[in-house]
């Protein structure tokens, strides 16, 4: 494993609202989307935050035997794709679920013309999609923030070439 750095705002160590099971949460630092309403304004800050190893990450999560997946959040996921990308290869190898959070749509994603965003996609097996939009918050909704925002089958969705949302479990 390439052990990478990553700029991250912090983590939880067990959560059980970022995601389907017990999840670690890790708050990447850093996005370019402000989103009126963000219920993270600290991680926007490309600066702030403090650097950390991957495999600090890894051995955090693998110390936990309860922990049955593993949540991206932010700040923006997508904006430090190579080292996620590895961490999330490791985590797969390991049986852990992944869930992405990212202020960008599916389509958007697809269209980026850099392989570590696409790398770290197809690793994903949720994503949360599109930004969080005060006018569109429910509170209602499970996993996410604002009606715009969908919950992605990434697998699923790359092998049909269309969005196809989660099954009803996680709604």
């Amino acid at each position: 494993m390439k052990d990478h750095t990553i700029r991250i705002a912090g983590v939880i160590d067990e959560s059980i609202v970022d995601g389907p099971g017990i999840r670690f949460v890790i708050f990447t630092q850093g996005c370019p989307h402000h989103c009126p309403g963000c219920h993270n304004p600290q991680t926007h800050d490309f600066a702030a935050g403090h650097v950390v190893h991957i495999s600090q990450l890894l051995a955090d999560i693998q110390a936990d035997p309860l922990i049955s997946g593993v949540t991206l959040s932010g700040g923006e996921p997508f904006c430090q794709p190579e080292p996620l990308a590895e961490l999330v290869r490791v985590l797969k190898q390991g049986g852990k679920h992944i869930m992405a959070y990212t202020g960008y749509t599916w389509e958007q994603l697809l269209q980026m013309d850099d392989p570590a965003v696409g790398k770290l996609l197809r690793q994903c097996d949720i994503v949360v999609d599109g930004p969080f939009i005060q006018a569109q918050r429910d509170l209602s909704l499970r996993f996410r923030g604002s009606r715009n925002q969908r919950l992605i089958d990434v697998q699923k969705s790359l092998q049909a070439g269309e969005v196809v949302t989660v099954a009803r479990k996680y709604t």
